[in-house]
């Protein structure tokens, strides 16, 4: 996917203000309309204005944007990294004058079908008395948090249009009680930890998506949770009783004799618990110990002789 560089689209420096950003926008509009221009391929540039303008004037969005944008040149190749907005508390930005249809793959990346805008929809009008805003943030926690439950202390960046013109980021910190047995992509509501309201209106609330860290050991798929747990040519042949790790406990599991590499095990119940646990897939993964000695070589040897078997047999080898 292209990386676009909105700034360079309006003609602007990074550290430009509202002021700034809108002034340059309206002089591209005027000259790229379809409707009046004369220039090559004006309905593209119009086009270009529009998504850039869409970005750079919403504070969230451009601090998004500015997060991922330092050390990438106009048309380099970019595709945005898993997690990028974790820790960003938005409203979830909607769109105002422009098509959402005519957003490019870019933009959609980040802000369109499976990006921030559209995963929390747009902001609500604000009127006198009315209730304040939901907020909106992704957080990601240990496994092993969901396993056990307990409170957590988390920092959200809020971005915010600063009294210069230029967006900037409110931190605040909360403690989160993380409740057994969540799973990623679940929610966590928070009520009254959004935005304010308006006269007698009632705060909004705070919406955290959950994710996970990256584990050593496991990985996920809804309540189920997996592990790679490596075994000896001996241990897969002759079968074993062997110590196998979970985030709540090793336990101990027999190994069939005459398994196959891949092979999958399952834990009933020893996935993430929740109202109905998850299980715990074991895929069997054969490690063959390296021949560094003489007697290790020999033994390899020997082990070869013992077996009348041709893996590539069916290939014609």
């Amino acid at each position: 996917m292209e990386y676009k560089d909105y700034y360079r689209i309006l003609g602007l420096e990074r550290g430009a203000d509202q002021a700034e950003i809108k002034r340059a926008y309206r002089k591209l509009a005027r000259k790229y309309h379809p409707d009046v221009s004369s220039e090559k391929n004006s309905e593209e540039h119009f086009k270009e204005v529009n998504e850039a303008y869409e970005v750079l004037k919403d504070p969230e969005k451009r601090a998004a944007y500015d997060r991922l944008g330092a050390g990438y040149q106009p048309g380099q190749d970019f595709h945005p990294p898993p997690g990028w907005d974790e820790g960003f508390e938005f409203h979830g930005g909607g769109y105002t004058n422009a098509d959402p249809e005519a957003f490019s793959d870019f933009f959609e990346s980040l802000f369109g079908r499976g990006g921030f805008s559209q995963t929390y929809g747009g902001r609500q009008r604000r009127q006198y008395n009315a209730q304040g805003e939901n907020t909106y943030a992704r957080i990601a926690i240990d496994l092993e948090d969901s396993y056990r439950g307990g409170t957590r202390q988390i920092t959200l960046k809020h971005p915010t249009l600063g009294a210069d013109g230029r967006p900037q980021l409110r931190e605040r910190t909360l403690n989160v009680k993380i409740p057994k047995g969540i799973t990623g992509g679940q929610q966590i509501r928070l009520a009254g930890q959004g935005e304010p309201g308006m006269g007698t209106g009632a705060p909004g609330d705070l919406y955290l998506e959950i994710s996970f860290n990256p584990h050593a050991l496991y990985h996920t798929e809804g309540k189920t949770v997996f592990l790679d747990l490596p075994l000896t040519p001996w241990e897969i042949a002759l079968g074993a009783k062997v110590q196998v790790p979970t985030p709540d406990g090793p336990v101990k599991m027999t190994i069939p004799a005459n398994s196959a590499n891949g092979k999958k095990l399952r834990l009933k119940g020893r996935g993430i618990p929740a109202r109905q646990p998850g299980d715990m897939v074991i895929v069997l993964q054969t490690v063959t110990p390296p021949a560094n000695t003489d007697a290790q070589r020999e033994a390899y040897r020997q082990f070869g002789e013992a077996f009348e078997f041709n893996p590539r047999k069916t290939m014609g080898g």
